[in-house]
Parts: C-alpha cells; sequence; structure tokens
C-alpha cells in the first residue's frame, strides 16, 4: 500500500482546508485509514480513522465539530476536512493505514505511512 497525502499549505486562523491521500496498491476489505499529526517538539497524535469498506468513522473527540474524515472509493482517496482552523493545528498531517481493519488512535498499530504534508494556521 502507498499513500500519498496532499493539500496542506498556509492559511489564516477560522480558514477552512481539505487534505487528501491517494491510496495505491492492496485495499482488502478490512483496510483502515487514518490522520494523525505531528507539531513541532510534540507527540504524534490522532485525529480521525475511516474504515475503507463500510465507511464508519472515529474522531478524535477534541476534534469532533470541526475535522470530518471521509473516503472516496472509486477514486481511491481518503480526506480530511477541516474547518475554523486555530494555530494549534498547526502541524504536518500524515494519513496511515492498517491492513487488518483498526481504526483507533493508537499510531504504532498502522502499518503504512505516507510522508505528511504541513499545514500552518496563522494568527
Amino acid at each position: 500500500v502507498q499513500l500519498q497525502a496532499s493539500g496542506g499549505g498556509l492559511v489564516q486562523a477560522g480558514a477552512s482546508l481539505r487534505l487528501s491521500c491517494a491510496v495505491s496498491g492492496r485495499t482488502d476489505i478490512n483496510y483502515a485509514l487514518a490522520w494523525f499529526r505531528q507539531a513541532a517538539g510534540k507527540e504524534r497524535e490522532f485525529v480521525a480513522s475511516i474504515l475503507w469498506s463500510e465507511g464508519r468513522t472515529n474522531v478524535e473527540d477534541s476534534l469532533k465539530g470541526r475535522f470530518t474524515i471521509s473516503r472516496d472509493n472509486a477514486k481511491g482517496t481518503v480526506y480530511l476536512q477541516m474547518s475554523s482552523l486555530t494555530p494549534e493545528d498547526t502541524a504536518l498531517y500524515y494519513c496511515a493505514a492498517d491492513p487488518a481493519g483498526y481504526f483507533g488512535a493508537r499510531y504504532t498499530r498502522y502499518d503504512y505511512w505516507g510522508q505528511g504534508t504541513q499545514v500552518t494556521v496563522s494568527s
């Protein structure tokens, strides 16, 4: 499985941004795709995840209402829609995949990772 994240950039506080993760290779029925982020000097943290086949989602509690994860099976792409961005959302955003269908928050459970896309929110 190869993952290619894109869509990051520099935005002002309050703006919205949509990240994309293009997935290639095997995406069997049990695959889970997730977004994590890592700010400078901080631990990697879970953002959201989705089961590829059924579309069931899991979003970090503190981000619910602002962040939404979705997928387009035909395009082989997972999206992260982010709204009302704040400087605290500034981070390198990664997409990840787990072939066993784990879609929780533990990043060590994800086997495949994309290269990350930078999101910077100015105040």
